[in-house]
């Protein structure tokens, strides 16, 4: 009966230490969770602030324009057929060389 008692015993420090490394585990999934969002949240920020500062280049005094503007002048700019020929190209050439690369 003793030697039952021992691995009893053993049985439950083995599940006592398994439930604590699910713990930190889980502890640790969610860490990284939260660190992917970090950085996904940055990855577009960045490029956010990029494309906007790219687009900067092209508005006169756009310091001075409001969101309205802005808009306005996109939806001029970008509703041409031709316009969105050549991005339907852009887009479709991006895509092939990501097919040629893999």
């Amino acid at each position: 009966m003793n030697n039952r008692m021992k691995e009893l015993e053993t049985l439950k420090e083995e599940l006592r230490q398994g439930e604590e490394k699910l713990r930190r585990a889980e502890h640790e999934v969610k860490r990284l969770e939260e660190k992917k969002k970090t950085l996904t949240r940055k990855e577009r920020t960045h490029r956010l602030c990029t494309h906007g500062a790219l687009l900067d280049r092209f508005l006169p005094d756009p310091d001075r324009m409001s969101e309205e503007e802005v808009l306005a002048v996109l939806k001029i700019a970008f509703s041409g057929e031709e316009t969105k020929r050549k991005m339907e190209e852009i887009i479709a050439g991006r895509k092939g060389e990501i097919s040629r690369t893999l």
